[in-house]
This record gives structure tokens, sequence and C-alpha cells, in this order.
């Protein structure tokens, strides 16, 4: 497994970054992929097929200059800023025991996320919904996931010592909520894990066992993917 730790400024080129690697990967058949980046400033990200106007809070967003984005991957609407740590995780299809149907997929991956977790802090980590991770009930790590033929990019995030509050202002209940959730407010339901960033970050490499660091980031594909995607309204309010 190969490390990348880069974040760029714009919110954009993150998710760009993401299905470029994945790309490549396909492309090449390369070994597998973990990247780590941290965002810088505030921003939403909605789910491939998610509306806007019903997951987001278009006015308050606006009134603060947040931007609103779609990745490409499935999922919920999720609020990115300080204090939240990304991963994501190229894997070869049928390698390293990473095989299976899309609940399997992230099963496999939380549990060693769930592992990580469990050895940094004194509670117990469930895996809740079918790519949730929390504790008793609060949820700290929303995950999502795209497969192609060869390869699948598993991507999430761990709430660190994020502005909680900014759920309320910025996100509208969403149209649909895992069982455990029980029509819990976002402050009723999400919570902070309380650690350095650092701490988990090392977890991550130790847990996925990386051995060298990946240093062929495809900027060209970022930028292509930029240009004709994230930055364009047509595919952020596409839905």
């Amino acid at each position: 497994m190969k490390y990348l730790e880069l974040t760029f400024a714009d919110p954009a080129r993150n998710l760009a970054c993401d299905e470029a690697l994945l790309e490549l990967c396909e492309q090449k058949e390369a070994e597998g992929i973990l990247r780590i980046w941290e965002p810088q400033t505030y921003f939403v990200v909605l789910g491939y097929s998610n509306k806007l106007a019903t997951e987001v809070n278009v006015e308050a967003c606006a009134e603060r200059g947040m931007p609103v984005l779609r990745r490409f991957s499935g999922g919920g609407t999720v609020l990115q800023g300080p204090g939240c740590l990304n991963y994501a995780l190229v894997l070869r299809n049928g390698g390293s025991g990473f095989y299976g149907d899309l609940a399997e997929s992230y099963t496999r991956v939380l549990k060693r996320h769930q592992r990580v977790c469990e050895t940094l802090i004194s509670e117990a980590v469930q895996i809740e919904g079918i790519s949730d991770l929390a504790i008793g009930g609060w949820k700290f790590s929303g995950n999502a996931q795209h497969r192609k033929h060869l390869y699948t990019l598993v991507h999430g995030s761990f709430l660190l010592n994020f502005d909680l509050a900014l759920f309320e202002d910025c996100l509208q209940m969403p149209s649909r909520q895992p069982s455990y959730r029980q029509n819990r407010s976002h402050r009723s339901f999400v919570r902070n894990l309380s650690i350095e960033a650092a701490t988990i970050r090392e977890g991550l490499k130790r847990e996925w066992q990386v051995d060298e660091a990946f240093d062929q980031v495809p900027h060209k594909r970022i930028d292509d993917l930029v240009s004709k995607r994230y930055s364009c309204l047509e595919w952020n309010q596409k839905f």
C-alpha cells in the first residue's frame, strides 16, 4: 500500500483528486493507495444523487460564502472543514481480501477503522447503518464508495475537533437516514473524537501497512476533472 498525504487549498481539487487516483489505478493496475487530507475551509459535499434543495440550507451556505460541491460517489451530504480528517483508499477488487458486494466492501474497511479508533480512545466503537462509525449511537465517521471493474475507492471522514453547530445551520435533515439515527437532529447525532489528526493519521498508516510514498499524482487529470466537473454549476447543482 502506498501513501499520499496531500491537501489542496481548493475544495474542488480535493474531490477531483480521489477520482483521479481511482482512474489511475484502474488504468495501470497499480498498487493500492491510502490518501489523507485535511480541509482548511468549510464546504458542503453532496453525494452523487443527492438533491441540493432537499439536503442543503442553500441560503445559510451562501451567507457564509460556503461552496456546495458534488462528489462522484454515493452516500449522503456531508460538511467539511477544519477539525475533520479525510481518507481515501483505492483497493483492488479481489485482492488483499477486498471483494464482495457493497455492504461487504464497507465492512472490510470499517472493521479496520473501528480497530484503529478503539486503540486510540477508551470507548467501544460500533459499525452502524451500512457505512458509519459511531460511539453509543453518536456518529463520528461517514463513508462512501465508487466501484470500478478492477478497483474500488472507499473514502470518508473522521470528525475530530469540528464545529458541530454548523451541521444544524447548513444542512437540512437528510432525506434518507439509517435506522439507528431515529430522526435525531444533527446536533443530537454527531460527535467529535477529540483526538489529534496526527494520532489517527498514524493509526491508519499502521493499519493499512503503508510501505512507501506515492509520487505519481495525476495533476493533469485532476485539473481536467476540476474544469469539466467539480467547478461547474451544471455538475454541482445537477439535481
